[in-house]
Order: structure tokens, then C-alpha cells, then sequence
């Protein structure tokens, strides 16, 4: 059963074939909400978690305003506007996941017209979040001979087809599903690797790139010969001796002819060129200071690029130059947030909740 919304309603139910009517869910003619005002002071902060509070409280009553003007559509609303810092505005929740049910998403791609599939970590599924907010469950990956197995990093390539990211230990590797779901199929077996996280493709040279965010590498696979090598490594891609992370290399992305990488322990963004052999290049730091970060996706415009940062409980914009500037906190609607996606202006952020164990979700926000 879904969780109850702020007004007290039920909330967006992640239940498999649960039809939602709400053709506006993903469009940017949204209908305007003026935004709370809130200030992005840390979640640690026992003043700030009593802010937190009274903030949602106050969106509470905003969203019950909301329900009365007719925004609402059976049983859900258009979403709780939230605050945003530039270049984000018009921050707001749109699907309540079922933490009961273990929907708690690891990692997002987007379909063309604006759908969204996730991975639910635990549950090993994938799924795929309709405009309408209909959450379809797509697949579901083995479950292990021994021991547990998570679902983590996806793409999609042009003609609908899925990989996906499979841990459990020996039997690790990366599974294939048709366009529109269906079985899961093993793609290439990788029993070296410790922890899948992170996952990309090169549609040009046909070629996917998954990090392992325990041995700090980064996997070449090829799926025209179905064979996973170690691409690159180092201690740029392992977390520090003085980290509070045991996670390196995590999110990864093919940008400009280079593939990109974070390190979580180190707080880190990390560029390394392909060479025309398809070789690594000599990575370079291209931003520091990103605490806790996790996924991320590049904005469209340059180098530019919005993180997750999963372990502090905000996302952040990281410029070409290395600023980076916070511009979604808890304070927005955010629980540890895992991945982020941007079609045009519109921004997706996905929330496992893995910490806060209260309300994984998915956001969306406008790119200004």
C-alpha cells in the first residue's frame, strides 16, 4: 500500500499495474505553485531538522490547498512545489515510492517522451515510472543461488533495449531486457568485480562502461563480443585513507569523448579521455569538495554537470571551472538522493532513502 501522502491522503502508489490518470506529471505546464521559501542549512543541524519539520508541515497545508483548488486527480496530487536554489525552480515530489515493498531506486535512465526507468536496488527489479505516474515493474533479475543480489546502475540504447547492473557475488554481471521488459538475459558474466555500481554506454563504439565502486576500477565491455577488461584504475578512483566512505568510483557517464567518473569517498569528479585505440587516457580531477557524491548527469550545456550527493542528502550544480553551488537539500523534498536525470529543462532526481528509511521518491525540477 502506498505511503500516505503529506495531506494525509495515500500517496503515489508503487504497485504494479496500478493505473494513475495524470497526463501532466512529467510536462512543464505544470500548474504554477508558489514555492516554500527554505534555507539550506545542514540536515545534521538539530536546529535545521526542527526547520525540516515545520517546513513540512507547512507543505502539508500547501498540498491540502492544493487538493481543494482541483489540482488533485484521484487519489494523488500534482505534486508538492517545493524550494529550489538557481538555476533549479519549481521543485516538486511527484511519485511516492513503497519502501515497504523494497522501491527504493538506485539508479535512472529516461525513455523519449519523458518516462523514467529506475532500478530498485534490493528488490532486483526494474521499473519504469509512466508520465501518467503509472510505476510498471519491467523485470525482475535473478535472485541469488547464495547469499543477496541488488539491481544498480541502467542504460537504454536507442532502440528501447535495457542493461542493467546484477551484484551477487560470483554470479555478478550485466543483464539485458527487451524494449517494453520482459526475461532478463546475461549479457557478460564479470565474477571479478566486488561491487557493480555505476554503468554507461558508447553507442558509437558499442561499448558499456561500469565502475566498481569496491576495487575503485572502471570495466570496458565490448557487446559486440560480449567481454568484460579492467579499462582503468588507481588511487583516483579509490576512496582515501582519511575517507568516511568504503565506495570509489561510483557514476559514470560517456561525455565528449572521455568517460567520466566519481569517487565517493574522496568527494570527487574524474575525466578520462578515450584514446582512438579505446584505451585510458591519464584521468584528471575536474571538481572536489563533493561530499557523499553518487550519480550524475551532464545538463546540456557544456561540461556542466547536476551530482547526487547520497551521503549528505543534496544535489548539486558542478560548472565546467569546478564550482560547484547546492541547489536541492532535504529541505526540498530530497532522502538520499541516488542518481539524476535531465531531459531539456526538466531535471529528475531519484531518492533511495537508504539513510532516512522514510520516503523514497522521485523529484523533478526545472532547469533554468
Amino acid at each position: 500500500m502506498g505511503r500516505a501522502g503529506p495531506s494525509g491522503r495515500r500517496g503515489w502508489r508503487g504497485d504494479k499495474g496500478v493505473s494513475h490518470a495524470n497526463p501532466g506529471l512529467f510536462s512543464d505546464k505544470v500548474a504554477s505553485i508558489r514555492p516554500v521559501n527554505c534555507s539550506h542549512r545542514s540536515a545534521n543541524d538539530p536546529g535545521a531538522l526542527i526547520s525540516i519539520r515545520l517546513r513540512r508541515y507547512r507543505r502539508s497545508l500547501l498540498l491540502s490547498a492544493v487538493t481543494l483548488a482541483g489540482l488533485a486527480v484521484g487519489t494523488q496530487t500534482m505534486g508538492t512545489a517545493f524550494g529550489a536554489t538557481a538555476p533549479l525552480s519549481d521543485a516538486r515530489e511527484v511519485v511516492h515510492f513503497d519502501i515497504a515493498t523494497l522501491q527504493q531506486p538506485e539508479n535512472i535512465t529516461l525513455e523519449p517522451g519523458g518516462a523514467a526507468d529506475v532500478t530498485f536496488q534490493k528488490s532486483r527489479q526494474v521499473a519504469q515510472v509512466a508520465t501518467s505516474g503509472t510505476i510498471t515493474v519491467l523485470a525482475t533479475l535473478p535472485a541469488p543461488t547464495t547469499g543477496s543480489a541488488t539491481a544498480s546502475g541502467i542504460v537504454r540504447t536507442a532502440d528501447g533495449t535495457l542493461y542493467v547492473n546484477y551484484n551477487a557475488g560470483g554470479n555478478s554481471g550485466i543483464y539485458r531486457i527487451p524494449a517494453g521488459g520482459g526475461t532478463p538475459v546475461l549479457v557478460v558474466a564479470m565474477p571479478d568485480v566486488k561491487v557493480l555500481n555505476g554503468l554507461a554506454i558508447d553507442a558509437s563504439r558499442d561499448t558499456l562502461y561500469a565502475t566498481d565502486s569496491s576495487s575503485g576500477t572502471v570495466w570496458k565491455v565490448s557487446l559486440r563480443t560480449r567481454v568484460a577488461s579492467l579499462w582503468t584504475q588507481g588511487g583516483d578512483f579509490q576512496p582515501g585513507s582519511t575517507s568516511t566512505s568504503s565506495l570509489g568510483a561510483n557514476g559514470v557517464k560517456v561525455h565528449n569523448g572521455a568517460v567520466w567518473v566519481t569517487n565517493t569517498g574522496n568527494g570527487t569528479l574524474l575525466r578520462v579521455p578515450i584514446n582512438k585505440d579505446g584505451t585510458a587516457g591519464t584521468d584528471t580531477v575536474k571538481a572536489t569538495g563533493l561530499s557523499g557524491i553518487d550519480d550524475f548527469s551532464f545538463t546540456g550545456r557544456g561540461d556542466q554537470v547536476l551530482a547526487a550527493q547520497n551521503g549528505t542528502n543534496q544535489a548539486s550544480i558542478v560548472s565546467s571551472d569546478g564550482t560547484v553551488q547546492t541547489v536541492l537539500t532535504a529541505a526540498d523534498g530530497i532522502e538520499n538522493p541516488t542518481s539524476v536525470a535531465v531531459k531539456g529543462s526538466t531535471v529528475y532526481v531519484a531518492s533511495g532513502a537508504y539513510l532516512t528509511r522514510t520516503d523514497p521518491n522521485l523529484l523533478l525540477a526545472r532547469l533554468r
